[in-house]
């Protein structure tokens, strides 16, 4: 464990990973903020991290407008990485962009892609409806067997290399003053009227005093928050990732395909990825990423071969487990401060949107930090309130 430099601080992040690293190089770069910023992170390796198991994929086929804009967002920072780093030595961040393909096998839920396309399209999104026919004209390796039609859009959806900008995040948020310690928070203290946090005290023994605290904790977010007296919908859920080699390649991209069935498949590479939520999702331990090997043979398998014929010829080359910080109430980020403990920021429960929405929430996050209110995109609709007034957001396309 490392000893802080000082023993208080503007700002605490409490973990370190891609929203850790996105407020605190968001923080620092903007000349209005002049405060000192710690960022406190348990494992430095980052293994275990939702950022380190994540598919890097970004998608702007949401049905909330905010959503949309966000990853709108989002595709704007990957496209001009290099710019928003200020420094030569950035790499090139490409998106490959092949799309993602929702489909369709009822009236109800192709009406709810046509009206999500609507709303999309009059945001500036490229995403089209598209019936069977046409789906199998563009992409004649489905089976399309009970499928109606589905949305589809080529245009800024796809993959990016998300652990590069992490990693340039981290490593210049470091350059312009933020201390990045390897400490763990095991205890929050308030004032004696309980509506400000007062500082933390670590695992070392350090007592930090703290003029904000940021929760980026991922998937411990809740607990984390519970150190405070406080409460937010957020649990770990298991969330599986598959690479196969397909014996006959298909003659084309494979667009990041969701299945009726919820198992999602993409190229990737040379080879191929999927994956899906167990049937049964739990909530589950913060360290446990153990496999079930019988979701591969009894579900996804199974799917992919239906779905693409030329996939029942297949080998699984790698596989793994990773976490969701997962809002059990909508699915949806809990972002900004608490109603009565106003210098206790969320950063929380993104339940798989997280990478492609770290760019305008983090941006959004150092805005309120700073100026005390959003100015590049109103996020207020992810704020906590919400949570307290069972007001639900509403996003009809949740993988």
């Amino acid at each position: 464990m490392q000893t802080p430099q000082k023993t208080s601080y503007d700002v605490v992040i409490v973990g370190g990973a891609m929203y850790g690293s996105s407020v605190a190089w968001w923080l620092s770069r903007n000349p209005d903020f002049d405060g000192s910023i710690l960022v406190v992170e348990r494992d430095p390796t980052y293994e275990f991290s939702s950022t380190s198991h994540t598919n890097s994929c970004i998608r702007q086929q949401f049905s909330a407008e905010v959503n949309i804009k966000v990853s709108q967002f989002g595709a704007e920072f990957i496209h001009g990485f290099q710019e928003f780093m200020q420094d030569d030595e950035a790499p090139e961040i490409v998106l490959q962009s092949y799309g993602y393909l929702y489909l369709a096998d009822n009236e109800a839920f192709a009406a709810t892609l046509k009206d999500s396309q609507k709303t999309q399209q009059r945001l500036g999104a490229g995403t089209r409806y598209m019936t069977a026919d046409e789906i199998q004209a563009a992409y004649p390796f489905y089976n399309l067997d009970g499928i109606i039609g589905g949305n589809h859009n080529l245009i800024n959806e796809g993959y990016f290399d998300g652990g590069t900008i992490f990693d340039w995040w981290r490593r210049k948020a470091r350059a312009q003053g933020a201390e990045y310690l390897h400490n763990e928070v095991l205890e929050i203290t308030k004032n004696a009227t309980g509506d400000r946090i007062e500082s933390v005290t670590l695992a070392s023994g350090d007592v930090v005093s703290c003029g904000m605290l940021v929760n980026c904790s991922g998937p411990r977010g809740a607990h984390t928050a519970r150190m405070a007296g406080l409460d937010i919908p957020v649990e770990p859920r298991k969330r599986y990732t598959f690479i196969f080699s397909a014996q006959t390649p298909l003659d084309r991209d494979l667009p990041l395909t969701i299945d009726p069935s919820g198992v999602h498949m993409r190229s990737e590479g040379k080879y191929y990825l999927a994956g899906c939520p167990p049937d049964d999702d739990p909530a589950v331990e913060f360290d446990d990423f153990v496999q079930d090997h019988s979701i591969w043979e009894e579900k996804v398998w199974p799917t992919l071969a239906n779905r693409v014929p030329a996939f029942e010829a297949i080998k699984l080359m790698n596989s793994w487990a990773g976490h969701y910080d997962y809002n059990v109430f909508d699915q949806n980020a809990i972002i900004g401060p608490h109603t009565r403990v106003s210098n206790f920021i969320f950063v929380n429960g993104f339940s798989g949107h997280g990478l492609q929405q770290s760019p305008a929430m983090g941006r959004g996050v150092a805005e309120w930090i700073t100026y005390g209110e959003y100015r590049s995109l109103d996020l207020s609709s992810f704020g906590f309130e919400r949570i307290e007034n069972r007001d639900t957001f509403v996003e009809r396309a949740v993988i």
